[in-house]
């Protein structure tokens, strides 16, 4: 019989839709309040590569990604999209905006080769997760660089997310080498 092994830790990222700075600045609490410490904030900018949601979060949406501290256990992705739900919908009556949605939250994860993001909707590159949930692999670590796939989101494809990733990445190879380091301690 093979040895299975337990994956290895993962840098959770919420990627947030905002129709304003104060729906922006409400899901960045929301988020802290629900999965604990934000180590990395991304800079605020628009989200303008689409319309598809300018009927639910409005015409001028901003984006942005705050990566969690601590780090998890990648198996919870599904469990972590149903919690980032249940926190849209709390947001949406607490704002109470006459939007349906004015915060967006879209959990992924980061593993040093690959950034995957959870999504509630099938399509033939996504995998079933359980719980009702998706996940795809949106962007690829490939030679020092962020590639993303022919399915790859307009608005995942710029530089400056590549950048933030790329701090993201850094800070968890980081956490990943203390916690070998204890280990062997």
């Amino acid at each position: 019989m093979w040895k299975l092994k337990a994956p290895n830790p993962v840098k959770l990222i919420v990627a947030i839709l905002a129709a304003d700075r104060q729906c922006l600045h409400a899901a960045v609490e929301a988020i802290e309040n629900k999965f604990g410490n934000i180590d990395l904030t991304s800079n605020v900018w628009p989200f303008d590569k689409t319309d598809y949601y300018k009927d639910q979060t409005g015409s001028h949406i901003l984006r942005q990604f705050v990566s969690i501290e601590k780090l998890i256990d990648p198996g919870k992705l599904a469990k972590i999209k149903h919690k980032t739900n249940r926190l849209e919908q709390k947001l949406a009556k607490s704002l109470a905006l006459p939007l349906p949605r004015p915060a967006n939250l879209d959990p992924g994860i980061i593993e040093p080769s690959k950034l995957v993001l959870a999504t509630t909707k099938n399509y033939s590159h996504r995998i079933y997760i359980g719980k009702k949930m998706y996940a795809e692999v949106t962007l690829v670590f490939d030679k020092g660089d962020w590639r993303p796939l022919p399915h790859t989101y307009p608005d995942y494809r710029q530089q400056c997310y590549f950048d933030f990733f790329a701090k993201v990445r850094t800070i968890l190879l980081e956490q990943l080498k203390s916690k070998r380091q204890q280990y062997q301690q």
